[in-house]
Parts: structure tokens; sequence; C-alpha cells
């Protein structure tokens, strides 16, 4: 069954190739230096009706050195199976773009990390044909990014970072370090990165922290039910105006923001866009309804005076 977690662990290498520096030092390898990132077909199926799907493959041309492919793999817990999948899909690929294959997989836990690594061998007693040994990612060798500007630098990073952390004592810090580092973006870009995170993190205590942390709105990844998504569509629901206003309520309420019964009909109550869309970009930062509300309050009599 392909889980949420599974989907976001390695279509973040699909979207953001430049992943692939950050990912390579983890795992002791060189980075490819200025290369061009494609992602290719994950298709693995020859002619005969048998299903064999890559998560995500990458040709990777670097500016020096040779051409070679990337297949990512999101494992999530052992899979019997597995491993004979895996040495199918090198071979597949070494043979149909005639370029080397490395197979990196990408784990939450010791346990599926350790046994990723492998070997898989197509093995009679002491005679090997052919071993694979994928690279592994996981809470082995990816850092606990705990630094706001290092996630502004690397979101893609600290989003697998993120996922391969879940399921870590220390999950709520790393996440709060996250959060704080993606309010560097614009709009657009953290409504982007704070659903791909939530995503990832599927059904766990670790994704009902992100959910308290997050602080925009998006609708990013449809029909995955995310709070982002949830709060736009009942919106949607009820008109603009009002789903505006009922984000703003939400979102305060996620953040801890008391709301007293007055402010909370001035929002409700609120047909005016413009002035909504502005209270909606101040709930991030706000700790008061009444900060919400100071820069619409109009001139005080000092300033009338004046």
């Amino acid at each position: 069954m392909v889980t949420s977690t599974h989907e976001a662990s390695h279509r973040i290498f699909q979207e953001h190739p430049e992943v692939l520096a950050p990912v390579f030092e983890a795992l002791g390898l060189p980075p490819p230096a200025k290369s061009i990132i494609e992602a290719m077909s994950p298709d693995a199926t020859e002619i005969r009706p048998m299903e064999r799907r890559v998560d995500t493959v990458l040709k990777v041309e670097p500016s020096e050195g040779d051409r070679f492919m990337v297949a990512i793999e999101a494992q999530t817990r052992r899979a019997p199976d597995k491993g004979i999948s895996w040495v199918y899909y090198v071979a597949y690929l070494r043979a149909k773009f005639e370029l080397p294959v490395l197979l990196v997989a990408v784990c939450k836990n010791k346990p599926t990390s350790t046994w990723a690594a492998g070997p898989f061998e197509s093995r009679v007693g002491p005679w090997a044909t052919q071993v694979t040994r994928p690279f592994v990612l996981g809470p082995h060798n990816v850092p606990e990014i705990t630094d706001a500007s290092m996630v502004a630098e690397g979101p893609a990073m600290a989003t697998i970072s993120a996922i391969v952390h879940s399921e870590s004592k220390n999950h709520p810090a790393i996440l709060k370090m996250l959060a704080r580092g993606i309010r560097a973006f614009d709009k657009a870009t953290a409504k982007y990165w704070c659903e791909f995170v939530e995503i990832g993190l599927e059904n766990t205590p670790a994704r009902e922290t992100w959910k308290g942390l997050q602080k925009m709105v998006a609708t990013y990844f449809p029909g995955r039910g995310t709070l982002f998504e949830q709060t736009y569509l009942e919106g949607k629901a009820e008109g603009e105006a009002k789903g505006e206003a009922k984000a703003i309520l939400r979102f305060l309420e996620a953040r801890g923001v008391s709301v007293p019964e007055e402010a909370r009909d001035r929002i409700a109550d609120c047909t005016d866009l413009d002035l909504l869309n502005r209270w909606l970009d101040r709930t991030p930062h706000v700790k008061s309804v009444d900060e919400l509300f100071a820069e619409d309050s109009g001139p005080t009599a000092d300033q009338a005076e004046a």
C-alpha cells in the first residue's frame, strides 16, 4: 500500500533535485558538480504484463565526470520481496539507459534502515552472480535540522530530515525549528512546504505536532485531508469572506492565541476581503488579537492632534 509518507519521501526528489547534493554528502558520496538532473519515467515494466515501478528515477549529468542514474525508493518498513525488486530495478535501468545506477532507500527507523542496506544477493553456495547494496538515508546519517537558517537555505533537505526523524523522540524540537525556518519564505512557498511536510508525516504523533505549528492556509496536494485543505474547503463552501474569517480563527486557535467573543464576532462578520487578507497575513506573527487589529484601528488621539 502506497502511503503519504511513501509518496512525499521520494516525490521531493522529483520536484527538488537540488537536494541530491546534501543527500550525497549524508551518504558519504562526492556530490555531483553543477549537474543537469532530469526526472525519468519510473516505469520498469517490460512487454510482459508484469508491473514494476521505481518510486523516482533521476538521470544525473555532472559538468565533470560520468553520467549516472539514481533510483530512489521510499521504504517505511521491511518488505520480504523488496530486495528482489530492487535487484531487478538496478539491472533493468542499467540495461535500458546504459548508465551506472545508484539505488537509494529512504527509511525512518533503524530496523528498516539496517535491513534496506542489504546486501541482496543472487547466490549459490559461495558463488554470487549479483550483489545489490542500496545506499540508505535514515536516522543514522540524516542530520537533525535544529537551526532555522539551515531550513531557509535548504527546505527540501529539512523536509527529508523531518520525515526521516518523525519517529524520533526529538521530533517536536525538529518540527518547531522547521516551522520557524519556513516563516522566512513568501506566503506561497511557505504554504507549499508546510503541506509537503504534513503529507510526509502521515498519521503519526509527529503530524499532530506539525498541525499545531502550521501558520498559514494552503491547498497543495488536494484530496489528502490536511489541516490547510480542510480549512480551505470548509471556507470555500461558505463563501470566500466567511472562508477567510474561518481560516483566521482556526489558525489563531491553533497557535494558542486567545480570541474574545467580541473579536471573534468582528472577524466572523467582516466582509472586506482586503482587510481579511491583511489579518490572515498577520496571523502567523501576532501574539494577541489586539496586535491583529492594531494597524486597522485608525489614528490614535495623539496622531489625530498631530
